[in-house]
């Protein structure tokens, strides 16, 4: 029954209106709008760091990449340009925000999302896929993966070692932000399996209200059957089944 539901919900469905932020330095926004506009056949446009609005859309996404160079620290720059006031304004008014590696970044940086993220703790750049967790599948992020279901996801990152205070953990723990984390074969999140140092092996965390989501793999690149890989496709499917 559940999959028949949701097979008639996906034919009722109306196409969301995605747009996808570009800094200088940005190199994922080109991976993202091909799952969104290609894959999924959803609406998806562009907007530019320098705009000073957006209208008509339903869910951001703040992509990875290298936003101006990392200078001074990653998504720092980022933060201060004219968009970013915008998207906090949107997610502040209850709108749908994926920030995703540099774009996870970019999002603590602007208070969206608690914690900051810190050099990989082998201060090397990590490039290959990680296994991650859905920790709850209740969420406009994740309402298609089975709870404590396993998947595969690309990580590149050098500062995807999230650090939080002792009143953040106790937070985002009682308001149950934690949506995945990195874990072996058996979903363990164990020392071997984490890549970065990340606390709690965190690879992805939400806002206290639900609609941010930050995360360091990259589920565009896991999106497409070419590539060999479709698990992060269920998590742009989730926003599109949540938003309609």
């Amino acid at each position: 029954m559940k999959l028949l539901s949701s097979i008639k919900l996906r034919l009722n469905m109306r196409k969301i209106n995605f747009g996808i932020i570009q800094f200088p330095g940005s190199n994922c926004e080109e991976d993202c709008f091909n799952v969104i506009k290609n894959i999924l056949k959803q609406n998806c446009t562009y907007i530019w760091h320098d705009s000073n609005t957006f209208t008509n859309i339903d869910c951001i996404i703040v992509p990875g990449g290298f936003s101006y160079g990392d200078y001074l620290r990653t998504g720092a720059i980022a933060a201060q340009s004219k968009i970013s006031y915008k998207i906090k304004d949107f997610a502040n008014r209850g709108g749908v925000v994926i920030g995703i590696c540099n774009g996870f970044q970019i999002l603590t940086e602007l208070k969206l999302l608690p914690g900051i993220l810190l050099r990989n703790q082998s201060l090397n750049f990590i490039c290959k896929d990680v296994l991650i967790k859905i920790e709850d599948n209740t969420t406009r992020f994740t309402n298609l993966y089975e709870h404590g279901q396993i998947i595969r996801i690309p990580i590149a990152h050098a500062e995807g070692n999230l650090y939080l205070s002792k009143e953040e953990i106790d937070s985002i723990k009682t308001n149950n932000q934690i949506m995945f984390t990195y874990c072996n074969r058996d979903g363990k999140p164990t020392v071997e399996s984490n890549p970065n140092g990340s606390i709690l092996n965190i690879a992805g965390l939400s806002n206290k209200e639900g609609n941010v989501l930050g995360l360091m793999p990259h589920p565009e690149r896991a999106s497409d059957t070419v590539l060999g890989n479709t698990d992060g496709k269920k998590l742009f499917e989730s926003i599109i089944n949540y938003i309609n």
